[in-house]
């Protein structure tokens, strides 16, 4: 495996001057956009463990979630049940959602995975890797043909975090309801 190996041990176990990196990382990152198309990956044994090549056609996007529960606008006045409240269960990840921004931003790509970067009390930091449907560098390689041809993979939970988040990774006993999807008819 070479180097990656030593990368993943350096992000398990930080020392003092990874961990005073990470700080100023984490500042930049503050003051960044949400959506931010990075150069390089952040954590290079991730990216390429999900399929990241530095190559035309595939590149990093960082992308910004705030933490908490997910909330309705305000209801503005008149009565209503006690059980009409304005939190959202979504059934879904934070990773999930930054999948699904980084494809809204970026609507000529798929997402082929992504995974957390960096966290603080108010934001969650996703790192999307995203493969140009149309490069002809993407649509050469037999790898990535059919990722290019899965059209709205973050919207229809076929990446990772979505098949998490719908509990497809789960098999056996206890797990009888979860395919072919949660809410199937008959189920």
């Amino acid at each position: 495996m070479g180097y990656l190996k030593y990368v993943k041990k350096a992000f398990q176990k930080p020392s003092k001057e990874q961990e005073q990196i990470q700080r100023e990382r984490l500042i930049g990152f503050r003051k960044e956009n949400a959506t931010v198309r990075a150069n390089n990956p952040t954590r290079p044994d991730k990216a390429r463990a999900l399929g990241y090549k530095a190559k035309q056609g595939i590149f990093i996007v960082r992308q910004r979630v705030r933490r908490g529960k997910h909330v309705r606008p305000d209801i503005k006045g008149g009565r209503r049940p006690s059980r009409f409240h304005q939190d959202k269960n979504l059934h879904k990840n934070y990773q999930q959602i930054a999948e699904e921004r980084a494809a809204d931003n970026y609507q000529n790509c798929e997402v082929l995975g992504s995974y957390e970067v960096a966290e603080d009390g108010y934001y969650l930091w996703y790192e999307a890797i995203l493969v140009d449907r149309n490069n002809p560098v993407v649509l050469a390689d037999k790898r990535l043909i059919g990722i290019a041809a899965q059209t709205g993979r973050a919207y229809r939970g076929i990446t990772s975090a979505g098949r998490r988040g719908r509990g497809l990774r789960r098999k056996g006993i206890g797990s009888e309801k979860t395919r072919p999807s949660k809410t199937a008819r008959g189920y």
